[in-house]
């Protein structure tokens, strides 16, 4: 890590350089990496994902903003706590799950440190000179992230929504009546997610994109066993209701990779070929989900007793 600078009380930019001084892997805009958190030989590391928020076009560093989350899972308490310029840090390459898609228009919705992966995704949206405009909702301005920089290079595209005075954001006024061919882009609390999810379900040829912080909530839904069968390798394995995929794979000796195994980062997505799924990842979006072309086998289950992976 070679600098650290505060951004508002709670939340740190993080600049990140290869060792050896070479240029890191590429990327695009709306990507995250893992960052592998804990002192060496702990046994339980911490493996979390933070959105890219710099230039893309500039491969000398990575930089990534961490909000302290006092009741989050332990990954942004110890960034705050314990990384000093000069750490040494294990990283994962970048991947994309929320890369912007051709659109007519665009409309940012962020949420807190939902902003982060907005920054580079405006200056795309603004490079193609395509109508976007940024609807900034938090406690207060000096709770926003990068709020002045935003300002100063958008001005009044840059909407600022504080929550403290002003109440809760009725997202269903914001986003009415979008013009056709609209994507709207937004991470944040699940709430505000399922608010854009509703203030667009009904309007004509205009999508929603999501980022998710948060694991999904599976409510009260109750693990069944059920057989996986690998359609390469042709060998039929069986998980237990206290397992999940990836674990009984794992104990197998079958290579599936993983990170976060949580269901939010996307990296142990595997291709389906037949099988009733339990969608409980926050990677893929609704429509992706009904298709059952693939599942995230770190928390995703089967509901149909047997499920065949490409594996």
């Amino acid at each position: 890590m070679i600098a650290r600078r505060p951004l508002t009380d709670r939340v740190d930019e993080f600049t990140l350089a290869a060792t050896d001084g070479s240029q890191l892997p590429g990327w695009t805009p709306g990507s995250h990496i893992d960052l592998v958190l804990g002192s060496p030989g702990v046994r339980e590391r911490l493996v979390r994902q933070y959105s890219l928020c710099s230039d893309p076009a500039d491969l000398s560093t990575y930089t990534v903003a961490i909000d302290r989350h006092r009741d989050g899972r332990g990954g942004s308490q110890y960034a705050h706590d314990t990384l000093a310029v000069g750490a040494t840090l294990t990283i994962s390459a970048p991947r994309n799950h929320f890369q912007l898609t051709r659109a007519l228009h665009y409309v940012f919705v962020a949420g807190g440190i939902g902003i982060t992966p907005m920054v580079p995704l405006i200056a795309q949206a603004q490079a193609a000179s395509r109508p976007w405009r940024l609807i900034y909702v938090a406690k207060t301005r000096a709770d926003m992230a990068y709020l002045d920089e935003l300002t100063q290079l958008y001005g009044e595209r840059v909407s600022v929504h504080e929550s403290a005075h002003d109440g809760r954001l009725d997202l269903a006024e914001s986003l009415s009546d979008l013009p056709r061919g609209t994507a709207v882009y937004v991470c944040g609390p699940a709430t505000m997610i399922a608010d854009v999810e509703a203030a667009c379900a009904d309007q004509v040829a205009v999508d929603a994109f999501f980022e998710r912080f948060t694991v999904v909530d599976t409510g009260d839904r109750v693990n069944q066993p059920f057989e996986v069968a690998l359609a390469y390798s042709g060998d039929t394995l069986t998980v237990p209701a206290d397992k999940s995929i990836l674990e009984v794979l794992e104990d197998n000796g079958v290579l599936a990779p993983s990170s976060c195994r949580e269901g939010m980062c996307g990296t142990c997505e595997v291709g389906v070929v037949s099988g009733e799924l339990d969608h409980r990842d926050s990677v893929l979006t609704p429509e992706e989900q009904s298709e059952n072309e693939s599942m995230m086998v770190c928390v995703s289950r089967c509901t149909s007793g047997r499920l065949v992976l490409e594996l």
